[in-house]
């Protein structure tokens, strides 16, 4: 069942937040698996990467730019860059099984431009014109698609390039898919507001070890300070010092897990000049001292594999590490 929003402008009934994601340097896109939970859907997301996600055992409502639709069971979408969404999961279908949403994040032209622009790849641009207003697949679509999902999983290296590859045929060749967006809806103030943002975070995710001020990050866009706080609250629900803080303690964390960094190490390469700002700042956002983490992380996989797992990304509110507990930031009413 699909019901449209009477209003062509999705922000106005629902704010919508600007994400973003640290991709590990080794890797051109991220998949990751997360367990699905009651959750009030109180704003939309928008992101520049493209997505794809496979959802199961669960019904619910999805929201997606001007279209609201009724869903129940496995589902299979593509969102394309800057494409306002979020869902909201009321129950499980079968409480004795799983319920789960395995998603992948990438960029078009991952492999390079060139592929893109070879006669081969014309059904697979189309596809990605279509993503822009966001797409459902259905019926064989959705089985062969959670087949080469599941195996990417597990894969890595050129397997899982390979996996991907094979999912973007799929999508692009299939004949069982529908456009969820209107013909007229238009998310070219989204778009422009998203670049705006991206600008910010690529500059902080390149400079997060330096000094920052925000006269230095408000002439990026360019803004006064005054109006860039007002506006990147706005659009992230967080100030500038807490996304810096929440992108550092995030490669901090990274950088424990792998343990080739003692945590003053660590806390220089991170940012910080002071080691005891960096166990503060770390035990405020993380929930534990540096020390502790370390040594959870250690006990709790004590004769496994201690690598970091591949396919693990650092989101900028710390929810990729499933593991450990991460509380939100506490709100702070300064930029």
């Amino acid at each position: 069942m699909n019901i449209r929003l009477t209003s062509l402008n999705t922000h106005s009934f629902m704010q919508c937040i600007y994400e973003n994601f640290l991709f590990p340097p080794d890797q051109r896109f991220t998949i990751q698996l997360e367990k699905l939970e009651n959750k009030n859907c109180d704003s939309l997301r928008s992101h520049k990467y493209f997505e794809i996600a496979l959802l199961e055992n669960y019904c619910g409502k999805h929201f997606i730019g001007d279209n609201v639709m009724d869903f129940e069971g496995t589902q299979l979408l593509l969102l394309g860059s800057y494409l306002p969404h979020c869902s909201k999961y009321k129950k499980k279908l079968d409480p004795t099984a799983p319920s789960q949403v395995i998603t992948i994040h990438f960029f078009p032209d991952f492999l390079g431009k060139e592929l893109l622009e070879k006669p081969e790849a014309k059904q697979l641009n189309d596809l990605l014109h279509k993503a822009s207003k966001g797409i459902s697949f259905s019926g064989i679509t959705v089985a062969l698609a959670k087949n080469v999902i599941q195996k990417m999983c597990l894969a890595k290296g050129m397997t899982r390039m390979g996996l991907m590859l094979q999912l973007l045929g799929i999508l692009s060749q299939s004949n069982t898919n529908q456009v969820l967006s209107s013909s007229y809806f238009n998310s070219v103030e989204s778009t422009d507001e998203g670049q705006k943002i991206s600008k910010v975070y690529d500059y902080i995710f390149q400079n997060f070890r330096k000094d920052m001020s925000l006269p230095m990050i408000a002439e990026i866009l360019p803004m006064t300070p005054a109006a860039f706080c007002r506006f990147f609250k706005k659009k992230t629900t967080r100030t500038l010092l807490e996304f810096i803080k929440e992108v550092r303690i995030g490669h901090a964390t990274k950088l424990l897990l792998h343990g080739q960094y003692n945590i003053s190490e660590t806390s220089f390469l991170c940012g910080y000049n002071n080691c005891s700002n960096f166990n503060k700042q770390f035990k405020e956002l993380v929930g534990v001292s540096p020390r502790e983490f370390q040594r959870q992380y250690q006990l709790k996989y004590k004769g496994a594999d201690m690598q970091t797992p591949a396919n693990l990304m650092f989101p900028t509110r710390l929810k990729a590490l499933s593991e450990v507990p991460f509380p939100e930031s506490p709100t702070l009413y300064y930029c």
